[in-house]
């Protein structure tokens, strides 16, 4: 299988981001992925587009969670998207 990189997009002093930010380490680490934190206030094409979003989670640049997740679905979309990579 393919390993897969991962984007957590966060902002500093997010709540949130800091709520979901061990379900994101731990779902990477279970399906073997690495993980980025990128901070969207860095980038204003990610302000523009996911800063009132966040946290998001991306792969290959497409979202697959948003706002308050378990690191059992992200898990499961972490294992998803490695399945259909690896199926083309």
């Amino acid at each position: 299988m393919n390993r897969i990189s991962i984007e957590f997009l966060v902002r500093s002093g997010c709540h949130l981001c800091e709520e979901v930010a061990p379900a994101v380490r731990l779902a990477a680490r279970l399906s073997g992925s690495t993980v980025d934190m990128v901070d969207v206030d860095t980038d204003d094409r990610l302000v523009r587009d996911y800063g009132l979003r966040i946290p998001v989670v991306l792969i290959r640049d497409e979202p697959i969670a948003e706002g308050d997740f378990s690191a059992a679905y992200l898990w499961w979309r972490i294992v998803r998207e490695r399945v259909r990579a690896d199926t083309r």
